[in-house]
């Protein structure tokens, strides 16, 4: 009789270490949505960085006596240095922390648009655009590592999704200022979310997988609390954040072309070329420039770009977890290739005799459904993706290797734009409308679905 107590009491307390460590994997706390908030505030300045171009190319080529060629350099330095910057954030971020990274990131935030706002010739502001860059590309890298291993499973797409988010406001900001403020007013407003992260820092724990992994287990179990709550029970959560890290150990650039790796590493390439190959930088930077050379208002065209963007970002930060990314990342492609095809006939039928002048209304309705469909799906799902299936001991060299990717790739389609444009502007979205139709192919045959796994079970998933 005492042994069948004693194995009941026994299986009650199971029960209850189970049920307290499920709420521990869906807890929501004030510090997670704080921190959170915290890592995502500098996307603001990235968003800003992005759309910075798109509406005051004009008055920055008049005020600076630019050519065409010098402004092209000018905008695709922004990803000329994110490509430089990636080189060492997942680096930084394996051998100093993931706070440490976003401190050097911002150091590089707020001297490059100090240098933008008070330039006086072509140097300055190319210094200053490649530095903004360089903390782009440090900060492109840690922080969705950083808040997908701060998160429970449950919500990890939703909070990793809001750097999109505060992206897209950076955008809009950006878009709808430039209407009628000075470039270099936008630049000081540019550094006002790396002051707000700069401070922030201080009162956030650091990740507790990296934690972990440098051997500060007492310290990695006191975070994962706090983030999780006092109630809540980490037991489990932290037991399988030991044994991941236990099981890995840093590899090389030439281990990770094993065979063992192939599938993970060609995901993680696949989806940041194909985000950079569907055209989204230079739509993103020149989006003025396609209104005005399809005859459309560029101001009103800006507005409303900066009213939609927000928006359609936050649908899909709540869809993203109850959809799944691979769902949206098709749906998000399918969207672009849509956009692409009616800017391309846009284009081709423009002075055709015969035929009723569309293509101001055409080209508009194309870059708003490019710009929508791209804040609600791949502007963020490649680096949410990245973030989730790459293991410890392939997240320096997959993560550095991923967002080199990203900024080339980024670097090469900002830089060609222009002149694309001059070239063909109907060849120009053919091409990017092929490589959409791409993507959908490559998310549907090789994609995994995420959502509702922990780290754990996406990237051990034979032993979950």
């Amino acid at each position: 009789m005492e042994g069948e107590n004693h194995s009941m009491e026994k299986g009650l307390l199971l029960v209850n270490k189970e049920e307290r460590t499920e709420s521990s994997e869906t807890t929501i706390t004030p510090l997670l949505i704080f921190t959170t908030f915290i890592i995502v505030s500098a996307s603001y300045s990235f968003g800003i960085a992005l759309g910075f171009t798109a509406g005051t190319m004009s008055s920055i080529m008049e005020d600076l006596d630019l050519s065409i060629a010098q402004f092209s350099v000018f905008g695709s330095l922004l990803t000329f240095g994110g490509m430089i910057g990636a080189i060492f954030s997942a680096t930084l971020a394996d051998a100093f922390g993931r706070k440490m990274t976003l401190w050097v990131a911002e150091a590089f935030f707020i001297s490059g648009w100090l240098a933008i706002a008070q330039a006086k010739n072509i140097i300055w502001l190319d210094f200053g655009r490649f530095f903004v860059g360089t903390g782009v590309g440090l900060a492109s890298y840690v922080v969705p590592v950083y808040i997908a291993e701060i998160t429970p499973k449950n919500v990890r797409g939703t909070l990793t999704f809001s750097n999109q988010l505060l992206q897209n406001c950076g955008i809009a900001t950006a878009y709808y200022i430039g209407n009628f403020v000075s470039w270099r007013t936008i630049a000081l407003i540019g550094i006002i979310p790396c002051l707000i992260q700069f401070l922030g820092l201080f009162f956030v724990p650091e990740s507790p997988r990296w934690l972990a992994k440098e051997n500060r287990d007492e310290e990695c179990e006191v975070v994962l609390q706090k983030l999780r709550g006092k109630e809540a029970d980490i037991v489990k959560e932290t037991r399988e954040i030991m044994i991941s890290v236990d099981a890995t150990a840093n590899i090389s650039m030439q281990s990770l072309f094993k065979r063992k790796y192939a599938r993970q590493l060609i995901i993680g390439v696949g989806v940041m070329l194909l985000q950079q190959l569907c055209g989204s930088s230079g739509i993103s930077y020149y989006a003025g420039s396609i209104f005005d050379l399809a005859g459309f208002p560029s101001q009103t065209g800006m507005t409303v770009l900066s009213m939609v963007v927000v928006p359609k970002a936050i649908l899909g930060l709540i869809i993203v977890d109850r959809w799944g990314r691979r769902p949206l990342l098709m749906a998000s492609a399918f969207g672009l290739c849509l956009s692409c095809i009616s800017l391309a006939l846009a284009f081709g039928f423009k002075g055709v005799p015969g035929i009723v002048n569309f293509t101001p209304t055409m080209a508009f309705i194309g870059i708003l459904t490019y710009v929508m469909m791209f804040a609600a799906g791949l502007g963020a799902l490649p680096w949410i993706i990245m973030s989730e299936i790459f293991p410890m001991d392939m997240k320096v060299v997959a993560g550095s290797l991923v967002t080199i990717t990203n900024w080339f790739t980024g670097w090469i389609v900002s830089y060609c734009f222009n002149f694309m444009l001059i070239w063909s502007p109907t060849g120009t979205f053919i091409i990017f409308a092929i490589m959409s139709g791409l993507t959908v192919v490559f998310a549907w045959c090789l994609v995994p679905e995420t959502r509702g796994l922990t780290l754990e079970e996406i990237q051990f998933p034979r032993e979950s």
